[in-house]
């Protein structure tokens, strides 16, 4: 039994680094493949195809669907927030917004999970340490938000819409993380990711992107890179994660992605590191770190599946 437990830890701390190297480097390939392809078609396309895969590899294995409509709307809605909301807003922001920018500011991610726990879900109220941690990241959050837009890197509009993206990862995040539906989990991540390129292809279409669309082989190598990596394999081991760990903890990957995220906009795209994009990306995840701490030292209520 001994011997169970530690191979299963060993899959979800394999799925964690995933999560923390390969997500950090989908910002990267978001702003590459916008620069030539429209976002939301661009989000749309990847999500379709990503789900697609999964859906077909279930049916090939003969995995177990969701039985009900009330199961499918739950899954549905979890795509909705995580990859038409969130992935949306942010494909639509890096036209413009510097990639690593838009990492730091998705950093807050956890911050706002501990929001929604605390004010839906009367979980994980906050001590003074965790209170005090939400003003720090918030805090970072503006020092960056101001810094760098005199750089050019992000405006009001751009943080707004990240800021907004966050948020509704959070929301999707906390959801699922409650949320109960028959089936398999490659089934629930494929009906996920179909759920968001459908909403994110029709957004797409009604906003005319199709009359934009130019396939050059760096946009094709981008959607490739998001649908292999940041899809079918980083979003598939965050699910997987979600189903194992506490949100909280699950959330941590926030400390790495800008780190990773930072480093390749500079390397590839020349994006400028300031001394005001350190000392943001220090509060930031000070301030997550502080939240966690928090909550790791409270009694944690039991999580309660969602119901319909």
């Amino acid at each position: 039994m001994r011997f169970i437990t530690d191979k299963e830890e060993l899959k979800v701390a394999l799925a964690y680094i995933a999560v923390c190297i390969v997500w950090g480097s989908t910002y990267l390939g978001i702003r590459i493949g916008v620069s030539d392809f429209p976002p939301e078609l661009f989000a749309g396309i990847r999500n379709l195809v990503a789900g697609s895969i999964m859906l077909l590899y279930a049916r090939l294995r003969g995995l177990e669907f969701p039985g009900s409509l009330i199961d499918l709307r739950k899954l549905a809605t979890v795509g909705f927030f995580m990859l038409c909301g969130s992935m949306g807003l942010i494909t639509y922001a890096e036209q413009w917004v510097h990639s690593g920018v838009t990492s730091l500011l998705v950093a807050a991610c956890p911050l706002m999970m501990a929001l929604i726990e605390m004010i839906i879900y009367r979980e994980n109220i906050l001590d003074i340490k965790g209170w005090a941690g939400l003003l720090i990241g918030f805090g970072g959050v503006g020092v960056l938000v101001m810094s760098a837009s005199s750089t050019g890197s992000i405006d009001i509009l751009g943080s707004m819409l990240v800021l907004l993206a966050a948020f509704s990862w959070a929301t999707g995040s906390v959801y699922s993380k409650r949320m109960k539906a028959a089936g398999s989990i490659v089934t629930h991540i494929g009906i996920q990711m179909l759920t968001g390129g459908i909403v994110l292809t029709v957004i797409g279409l009604l906003l005319g992107e199709a009359s934009r669309v130019r396939i050059t082989a760096r946009s094709m190598a981008a959607m490739a890179y998001l649908i292999i990596f940041g899809s079918l394999l980083a979003y598939s081991c965050y699910i997987y994660i979600l189903k194992k760990w506490p949100s909280a903890r699950a959330g941590t990957y926030a400390y790495i992605n800008p780190l990773v995220a930072v480093f390749l906009g500079a390397l590839v795209l020349g994006e400028p590191v300031t001394f005001y994009t350190i000392i943001s990306m220090a509060v930031i995840l000070g301030g997550v770190i502080m939240v966690q701490v928090s909550q790791g030292s409270r009694p944690r209520r039991a999580v309660k599946a969602v119901k319909d």
